[in-house]
């Protein structure tokens, strides 16, 4: 038995051979190496909207898309230099496509937050 309202669901997890993207509303929010489970706070990928996917097709040829890349795709990003020149970010194959569990959202809000060092140790 399935839904057939409004997709209520505002986060998504696209995993490639060696990477997680983690997406709300559609805007990379986090990225994580899938090897050392670490969080890859200087990705350029975060904060940039997916715009769409990357087909690869027999032949060798690879077609951007416009529409929600499925597992086989590529991930497609674009953005602009600081120098204002467009440039785009595409990711290797998507292997999956699922929900990020709970304390993994709950974690995007720590990332990119100094700590303060313990009190006592000084560098």
């Amino acid at each position: 038995m399935g839904y057939d309202g409004n997709e209520r669901r505002v986060h998504r997890l696209i995993l490639t051979r060696n990477t997680e993207y983690h997406f709300k509303n559609g805007v990379c929010v986090a990225v994580r190496d899938r090897g050392s489970k670490r969080w890859c706070e200087g990705h350029l990928a975060v904060s940039l909207r997916l715009e769409g996917g990357v087909k690869f097709h027999t032949n060798g040829a690879m077609v951007p898309s416009l529409v929600e890349p499925e597992p086989g795709d590529a991930v497609y990003f674009s953005y602009k230099t600081p120098s204002g020149e467009d440039r785009q970010l595409v990711t290797s194959r998507i292997e999956a496509i699922s929900r990020p569990p709970k304390r993994d959202v709950l974690a995007y809000s720590t990332l990119g937050v100094k700590r303060p060092a313990p009190k006592g140790l000084r560098f």
